[in-house]
C-alpha cells in the first residue's frame, strides 16, 4: 500500500510539496508543541525539533520542518513576529 501524501502549501504562493502524511503530521504536532510555550526564533525551533524527534524521524528533521512550517505559515496556524531577529509564534 503506499503511502498517503499531502501537498503543503507555501506562504508566498510558491508550489508545494508533496510530502508523506505521517512524516507531515509529526513535524506539525513537533513545531505546535514547540510554538506553544513561547515564541521562537528559527534557530531556537528548529534545535527543539531535532532534540525531540532525533531518533524517531527517518528523514532530514530540517528539510521536513521546513517544509510544514512554511505549510503551517501558509495556512495561518503560526506566523512570524516583526522583532528582529524574527520568531514564530502560534496565531
Amino acid at each position: 500500500m503506499m503511502a498517503e501524501k499531502i501537498l503543503t502549501k507555501h506562504p508566498l504562493g510558491k508550489s508545494g510539496k508533496n510530502i508523506d502524511r505521517k512524516k507531515y503530521d509529526t513535524l506539525k504536532k513537533a513545531i505546535l508543541s514547540a510554538l506553544r510555550k513561547n515564541d521562537l526564533t528559527h534557530t531556537e525551533l528548529f534545535s527543539r525539533l531535532n532534540k525531540s524527534l532525533k531518533r524517531k524521524f527517518s528523514g532530514n528533521i530540517s528539510w521536513y520542518g521546513e517544509t510544514v512550517k512554511l505549510d503551517l505559515e501558509a495556512k495561518n496556524i503560526i506566523e512570524r513576529t516583526g522583532s528582529k531577529p524574527q520568531k514564530y509564534r502560534l496565531k
